[in-house]
C-alpha cells in the first residue's frame, strides 16, 4: 500500500481540508459513534469524509477478518508519508473506527459491517432510503424545481442577515432559523422585541461558500439538540442518510423515527428538503442536502483515486444494491450547490465578477443578494438591469475591516467568484489590489490600543524596581522606560499594584 499517490505531491495530501463534521464526531463517545455506525449510509458518507491516506487505511484492512500488526503496514510507508500517516491513524482511533490502536489495526467491527454492506449492497435495511411509487395525482418535482427551492430558501436566509440595520426588510426566515442564527452568533439581538443585527462572524459568515455556511449552520443545529429532548445520533443519521440519496426521487417518510420526523420541518426551513405539504408522507432531498458529504469546492484538494480498485470511490460511484435506494446518483453528487454564481443545473462553475488593474469592479448579474453581499466591500457606483458597476477604495475596504471581514476573505470571495474571462489569468485577480487591500489592512492592525494605567515619580530607582518587578508577576506590564523610572500596566493589575504601593510606602510612586 503506497502512503501517498505518486502523482499526488505529499504536501496537498497534508494540507487536505479537514471537513467539519469530523471535529464534532470525534468529541463524541465510542458507545454512541459505535450507535451511528450501524447505519451503512452513515458509515459511506464518513468513509467520503475522510481525507486521502485514512481512506486508503481502512480500504487496505476492511476485509481482513483478523488484526494487523501496525509494524506490518509501517513497512508500506514512506519515509516523507510516516508524519502523515501516524496522524491519519490517530484521526481513525479518535472516531473509533480503529479499535486497540496503537497495539493492532483492527476495524470497529460494526463500521466494518456496516460499510461492506454498503459497498456490496444486500438486504432491505432502508438505511439509504426508501423510495416511494409515483404518486398518480401529483408529478414529482423536477431538479429545476428542487434547485430554485433550495436557492430560494438559502438566499432568504442570507438576504435577510445582510439587510439586517440597513432599513430594508426583506422577506423574513422562519422563527427556528431565526433562533438559530441567534445562537450560532450570526445575528444579536432579541427577535421578538426588536430586528436583529448582523454581528462580524455574520459577515464573515456570508464570504463563504455555500457549502462551509451551510455546514456552520447544521454543526451550531447539532449543538441545539439535547436541548430540544432529540437523539443527536439519529440527528447525525438523517443527515447523512440525505447525502446520500438520489437527486429528484421521493422518499418515504414511514420509516423514520421520531425525532427524524421532527426534523423534517427545520430541514425544509433550510431547504434541505422539499414537501409538497407538512402532513405528506413523502419527501425529496435538495441539491443542498445530496451534496452534503461531497466536495463541491473547486478550492478544496481532489481525493487521488480513493476507490483503491475495490469500487468504493469517495465520489458517490458505489449502489448499494437492495438497500433501499443507493447512495446516490454521480451527477446528485458532483453537481454544484446551488448558489447564486453558479447555473443551478449545470456542472460548471460560473463567476460573475471582472476586477481591473484600476480597482474598478463589473458585476455581471441582477441578483440582489449578490449586490448586496458586493456592497460590503465594493462601493458601488452603478446599476443597470444585468450588471453593477463599482469600485474597491480605502474607505469600503476599511469598512468591511470594521465589520469583522479580512483582506483574505475579500480576495477569496473575488477570486471564488471571477468572471470565466478573469479565470484565462494567473492570477486571476491583479496582484496590485491584492497588495493594496492588504495593506489597508496592515493600517488597520498596525497601531493597537489598551487602556491602562501610567505609575511614575517614584522616589528612588530601588522603589521603583520593586513595584515593576511586582507587576511583572501579575503580567500586566504593557511598557516600561527605566531611565524616567516610569511603566505602563494594563487595567485589570491597578487595584492590586495600587494596594502593594501603598503597603510598602503612601509616597513611594504617583499614578
Amino acid at each position: 500500500m503506497p502512503s501517498v499517490d505518486t502523482e499526488k505531491p505529499l504536501e496537498s495530501l497534508e494540507n487536505t481540508k479537514t471537513h467539519p463534521l469530523l471535529p464534532f464526531l470525534q468529541q463524541q463517545s465510542a458507545t454512541s459513534l459505535t450507535r451511528l455506525y450501524q447505519s451503512p449510509s452513515s458509515c459511506l458518507s464518513i468513509f467520503r469524509l475522510l481525507a486521502p491516506v485514512e481512506r486508503q487505511i481502512v480500504m487496505n484492512i476492511l476485509w481482513l477478518e483478523s488484526a494487523m500488526s501496525p509494524s506490518t503496514m509501517a513497512a508500506w510507508v514512506t519515509v516523507d508519508g510516516k508524519k502523515l500517516y501516524e496522524r491519519s491513524l490517530e484521526t481513525l482511533s479518535s472516531l473509533h473506527i480503529l479499535q486497540q490502536y496503537p497495539i493492532k489495526l483492527l476495524l470497529n467491527s460494526t463500521f466494518k459491517a456496516s460499510l461492506r454492506h454498503a459497498i456490496t449492497g444486500g438486504g432491505k435495511t432502508g438505511s439509504f432510503g426508501v423510495p416511494v411509487a409515483r404518486d398518480p395525482k401529483h408529478a414529482p418535482p423536477s431538479i429545476s424545481v428542487l434547485d430554485g427551492y433550495a436557492l430560494e430558501r438559502w438566499e432568504t436566509i442570507l438576504h435577510y442577515m445582510v439587510s439586517s440595520g440597513t432599513g430594508q426588510y426583506p422577506s423574513k426566515p422562519s422563527t427556528g432559523v431565526l433562533y438559530l442564527l441567534k445562537e450560532s452568533g450570526l445575528m444579536s439581538g432579541h427577535f421578538q422585541s426588536a430586528e436583529p443585527v448582523i454581528t462580524s462572524e455574520g459577515f464573515q459568515f456570508l464570504l463563504q461558500s455555500p457549502h462551509e455556511q451551510l455546514w456552520e449552520l447544521l454543526l451550531q443545529y447539532l449543538q441545539m439538540v439535547e436541548r430540544r429532548s432529540m437523539d443527536l445520533m439519529e440527528v447525525i443519521s438523517f443527515l447523512l442518510m440525505l447525502s446520500t440519496m438520489e437527486l429528484g426521487r421521493e422518499y418515504s417518510t414511514e420509516q423514520l423515527s421520531q425525532t427524524q420526523k421532527a426534523m423534517l420541518d427545520d430541514l425544509r426551513d433550510y431547504g434541505l428538503i422539499w414537501q409538497r405539504r407538512s402532513s405528506t408522507k413523502r419527501f425529496s432531498p435538495t441539491r443542498l442536502a445530496t451534496t452534503l458529504t461531497s466536495s463541491s469546492e473547486a478550492s478544496l484538494p481532489t481525493p487521488p483515486g480513493a476507490s483503491t480498485g475495490t469500487g468504493a470511490a469517495a465520489d458517490g460511484s458505489v449502489t448499494a444494491a437492495g438497500g433501499g435506494g443507493g447512495p446516490g446518483s454521480a451527477t446528485g453528487l458532483n453537481a454544484p450547490i446551488p448558489s447564486p454564481s453558479r447555473g443551478l443545473g449545470s456542472g460548471s462553475q460560473q463567476g460573475f465578477i471582472i476586477l481591473e488593474t484600476n480597482y474598478r469592479v463589473y458585476a455581471y448579474t441582477d441578483n440582489p443578494l449578490q449586490t448586496a453581499v458586493l456592497n460590503l466591500f465594493v462601493s458601488l457606483k452603478y446599476r443597470f438591469p444585468n450588471l453593477v458597476v463599482g469600485s474597491i477604495t480605502r474607505e469600503s475596504v476599511k469598512r468591511a475591516l470594521s465589520n469583522g471581514i479580512s483582506a483574505e476573505q475579500i480576495i477569496s470571495y473575488l477570486v471564488t467568484h471571477a468572471h470565466p474571462q478573469m479565470r484565462k489569468f494567473n492570477p486571476m485577480i491583479p496582484v496590485t489590489v491584492q497588495d493594496q487591500i492588504r495593506l489597508w489592512e496592515l493600517e488597520k492592525n498596525r497601531m493597537k490600543s489598551d487602556g491602562g494605567f501610567l505609575y511614575t515619580s517614584f522616589q528612588s530607582q530601588a522603589d521603583y524596581e520593586y513595584v515593576l518587578n511586582y507587576a511583572k508577576e501579575l503580567g500586566v506590564v504593557l511598557w516600561e522606560n527605566s531611565a524616567k523610572r516610569c511603566f505602563f500596566a494594563q487595567e485589570e493589575g491597578h487595584n492590586n499594584i495600587k494596594s502593594f504601593i501603598e503597603r510598602r510606602s503612601g509616597t513611594a510612586g504617583k499614578i
